[in-house]
């Protein structure tokens, strides 16, 4: 072996041992860096000091997903036609197709929403009311970030020289969870738009022992609300509920599902840095809780957590129709540390 090769063997055995992962060379942040530049050349001075803040501002660790009266950042509404098409490929760019399809589905259940409603909600329903912000120049050789937020959205990125190094807080809702009743507003009885996120969680949970169980369930009550919502960062504490490694065969796999619909909502490099990052962690070092009832329709609560990330999902709330348990919130988080900023021990 060259002293070439030895010196790169010992480099790369030397990255892994700490947990480093090498981005694709396809790396998404090419892709969103050409596409933030073309979308802030379309904007005039007014919408620039609306959509873009310096890197360093306080607004970038900001999040929800709560209904707000105002936003931080340039809302699609004000937007021109041209502006719009940018805009949204810009975020196709950040998000894997399964993402991007989930996102604007979100939107389109504001108009839902609306007509259940009939318009006389505390907070205005607009599928249009979503909000893009960016935080520093999109450059080749610069760090950025992007938010894309509105009421049961929240997306955040932070691509530096071009590599996209954060991808958290990602959270999605759903309300209808599943659409239950007629509306004229297109969107079909039986849609669900986190589906798997849902399902999946509950055919494993129905599938476990009564001793498999006693170890799951840490609460005959679903929490209301995810822990840490519109928090810089996510809730660090002990891990609960089943290790992997106490489940059978078929369970690991129903659980690796779960948790790979909230992977593969990120670009292909992304998921795959991802599922990297959970085998070096270890498998059996992740848990799987779950709180609340275990059938559908009654208020459920789960959490998935391995040292790198953190899955949280509630059902608790009516939709607005009022089927009851029929409104999702579920978020991925990075515990150590979303927006690319590292927890302090």
């Amino acid at each position: 072996m060259s002293r070439l090769s030895v010196l790169t063997f010992l480099f790369l055995s030397t990255v892994a041992s700490i947990g480093l992962t090498f981005w694709d060379a396809n790396d998404p942040g090419n892709g969103m860096t050409a596409s933030a530049e073309k979308f802030i050349k379309l904007l005039d001075a007014d919408q620039k000091k609306t959509a873009v803040f310096e890197y360093g501002s306080p607004e970038r660790l900001g999040w929800h997903f709560i209904p707000k009266d105002e936003r931080k950042g340039l809302q699609v509404k004000h937007m021109t036609e041209a502006q719009q098409k940018a805009a949204f490929a810009l975020l196709k760019n950040a998000l894997s197709e399964t993402g991007y399809q989930k996102t604007r589905q979100i939107m389109e259940l504001e108009k839902v929403l609306n007509e259940f409603e009939e318009g006389k909600g505390r907070w205005a329903r607009d599928f249009e009311r979503y909000y893009f912000t960016f935080f520093g120049n999109p450059g080749s050789d610069e760090r950025w970030g992007l938010s894309v937020e509105g009421h049961h959205l929240s997306l955040n990125f932070v691509v530096n020289d071009q590599q996209l190094i954060g991808t958290t807080p990602q959270f999605f809702a759903s309300n209808p969870a599943i659409v239950k009743n007629e509306n004229s507003v297109g969107v079909k009885v039986g849609t669900r738009v986190l589906d798997i996120e849902e399902t999946a969680a509950f055919e494993l949970v129905q599938s476990l022992s009564p001793e498999q169980k006693g170890q799951a369930i840490i609460a005959e009550e679903a929490l209301t609300e995810i822990r840490a919502a519109g928090e810089p960062q996510p809730p660090v504490t002990e891990p609960v509920g089943i290790r992997y490694e106490d489940l059978t065969s078929e369970q690991r796999g129903m659980l690796l599902k779960l948790v790979n619909e909230y992977i593969n909502a990120m670009p292909g490099p992304v998921a795959k840095q991802r599922d990297d990052q959970l085998h070096f962690d270890g498998l059996n070092k992740i848990h799987f809780a779950w709180a609340g009832a275990t059938e559908p329709g009654i208020g459920h609560y789960y959490r998935v957590q391995s040292p790198s990330f953190l899955i949280e999902f509630v059902n608790t709330q009516p939709d607005a129709a009022g089927n009851p348990a029929n409104h999702i919130h579920c978020v991925w988080r990075d515990l150590r540390g979303d927006f690319a900023v590292a927890i302090e021990d």
